[in-house]
């Protein structure tokens, strides 16, 4: 499975996609499948598998197991350092926090982590990892300097920074559960300035018009996952964010 060019056929196709976030650190890893069940069926791409505070080890392999028997879609890690590595995992996105202080999080996880990732196969996405106002727990962790909300030509910066880095993917994170989301003149900034380079948005996406409202900035791919921890009905919860951002 080439899950990247699964990723960029479904962006070609409907403009921009949704990726359901699941943390292995907020329920068993029976009911993150379950989740990741009802995520398909409302219409999420693909599957990611992370947390900000290092989730790692049998917990992590066991959500992606639990994940990857109850799904035929991808599951992708989203790592918070070198412990976010799972030998069953489909893809990861391979990241670098570029605006974080401490090199661990910049280069030195990943120099780590990535004999592991060659070692178990799992398919390397390449993205720049940029925290936004307020930045919530990762930004805390990360050691991050979060882009003010409205330096929006920050955010283009380091952006460019990491296309020119080559990197395939731009993440622009406001931080899980966030009061708001990424403001929607840095994404159109940003999109604008990366052109074809993909751009995920993440962070304080809560309802349907907020998600709507990224992707006609120039979102290529949306991003929930504290919006369906505690929603009782999933499917229904994503299959309005997917109607929402297809154009």
């Amino acid at each position: 499975m080439n899950v990247e060019q699964l990723l960029l056929e479904s962006i070609e196709e409907n403009g921009t996609i949704h990726l359901t976030l699941i943390d292995p650190d907020f329920q068993t890893p029976r009911r993150a499948a379950e989740i990741a069940a009802m995520a398909v069926e409302g219409g999420t791409t693909a599957i990611m598998v992370g947390g900000s505070v290092g989730v790692g080890g049998p917990k992590l392999e066991y959500t992606v197991r639990e994940i990857k028997n109850n799904i035929d879609l991808p599951v992708i890690l989203f790592p918070a350092d070198v412990g976010g590595v799972c030998a069953i995992a489909d893809a990861i996105f391979f990241m670098s926090l570029l605006n974080s202080r401490n090199v661990m999080y910049v280069t030195t996880n990943q120099a780590l982590g990535a004999p592991f990732v060659k070692r178990y196969e799992i398919e390397p996405l390449p993205m720049a990892y940029i925290i936004v106002e307020p930045g919530g727990t990762v930004g805390w962790v990360g050691d991050a300097r979060p882009i003010p909300a409205d330096k929006f030509n920050l955010a283009e910066a380091y952006a460019l920074a990491g296309k020119y880095l080559g990197m395939r993917w731009i993440y622009l994170e406001a931080g899980s559960g966030a009061s708001n989301p990424v403001p929607l003149k840095m994404v159109s900034t940003v999109k604008d300035a990366i052109n074809d380079t993909k751009l995920i948005v993440g962070g304080g996406v809560k309802t349907e018009k907020q998600a709507a409202l990224l992707a006609k900035a120039g979102a290529d791919v949306i991003v929930t996952g504290t919006a369906i921890e505690h929603e009782s009905d999933v499917r229904a919860k994503i299959k309005g964010f997917v109607q929402s951002i297809r154009h």
